[in-house]
């Protein structure tokens, strides 16, 4: 059955429902408006990102705990920066309704101002003394001077707001995009860059992506609190913004899960750049802010795909993220590519 996510009728909205909340149940995800939000928006079908990420987390088992379940509401049902972008759209309205008002006063202005120096030319042929149409000229070259400069001074305040407001709005965008924990780029911006690279890559430029994640996480989390777990996230962010290209794009893919998508670069020199970032974040001394305790050292592990052409980016992912489990399975802080996939296959 065909039927809108905005207008369902009640028996198609009520099935979607349940299945919403049994699937929620099933995940051990509380049914909060938000999380809500996110399944209806899933079993309704209308969003094809959020199924594809819903599906690649239910595919590998991965937990939907409350960083997960954020994410996904935050990316792909209520992005951020929407009041800010309706307070902007307001704004914009009534600069646009000033600039109008200022345009038919200059109008008005210049027809009276024309009106004015007919007058006196029509004047000037009737044999008027020119002293005194001189003086009358002048007067009013002067008022229409005046009224150009008042013109241009509300024309340049309009202007000055005009430019806060797409300084509003671009920063609206960037927050919209940005993932709030680690200032790397969300999942929306994510898809939207792997598009992009898609179509690049299929006139046959390489295109890799690396997905990193924190081993024992959940073990250092329990141990030292989740404060300091977000301490440690953003710091792995740090160092995979600053070990990758300007061209490429550093992403949060989900809870303690990072990514990176290089555009022109091949499985190779994809697989040197997560061994940097390994290298890296090995060699990182973490201290609790609070103490100034030094912390047990953290690695990474890493997978590392090539896109394929013609093939679904969600494959691609898929093949990344199969590596990356490769690597936590076969002794964590290694980078595994997907060359590796087979002969593991091959070996189980």
């Amino acid at each position: 059955m065909d039927a809108s996510f905005d207008d369902p009728d009640y028996d198609y909205a009520a099935s979607v429902a349940e299945r919403a909340m049994r699937s929620m149940a099933e995940q051990r995800i509380p049914a909060t408006p938000a999380n809500f939000a996110v399944w209806f928006r899933y079993f309704a079908g209308s969003h094809d990102d959020l199924r594809n990420a819903i599906d690649l987390l239910i595919d590998h088992s991965r937990p939907f705990d409350v960083r997960t379940n954020q994410d996904l509401f935050e990316t792909y049902v209520a992005p951020k920066g929407g009041a800010i972008v309706s307070e902007t759209s307001e704004r914009l309205h009534a600069l646009m309704g000033a600039a109008k008002d200022f345009l038919a006063t200059a109008i008005a202005d210049n027809h009276s101002q024309m009106q004015a120096i007919n007058e006196v030319a029509d004047q000037g042929e009737a044999g008027v003394d020119p002293k005194a149409l001189v003086a009358q000229l002048m007067n009013e070259l002067s008022r229409a001077a005046a009224r150009a400069t008042r013109l241009e001074a509300g024309f340049a305040e309009k202007t000055r707001e005009l430019d806060v407001i797409r300084a509003s709005l671009s920063k609206s965008e960037e927050r919209a995009r940005t993932d709030t924990l680690t200032g790397l780029a969300n999942r929306r911006a994510l898809d939207e860059f792997l598009r992009k690279a898609q179509t690049t890559a299929e006139w046959g430029e390489p295109l890799s992506v690396l997905m990193l994640d924190i081993d024992h996480f959940k073990t250092f989390n329990d141990s030292f609190g989740h404060g300091v777990g977000d301490q440690v996230l953003r710091l792995m962010a740090k160092v995979l913004r600053e070990k990758v290209r300007e061209q490429d794009l550093s992403a949060r893919y989900g809870g303690e899960e990072l990514i990176a998508v290089l555009p022109d670069a091949d499985l190779a020199a994809c697989a040197e750049v997560a061994e940097r970032i390994r290298h890296a974040i090995a060699e990182c001394t973490i201290t609790r802010r609070s103490t100034g305790e030094v912390l047990p050292h953290i690695s990474v592990s890493i997978g590392v795909a090539q896109y394929r052409t013609g093939e679904a980016i969600t494959d691609l992912i898929e093949r990344c993220d199969r590596a990356l489990y490769l690597a936590k399975n076969s002794g964590r802080n290694r980078v595994v590519t997907e060359s590796e996939l087979d002969g593991a296959g091959a070996a189980g």
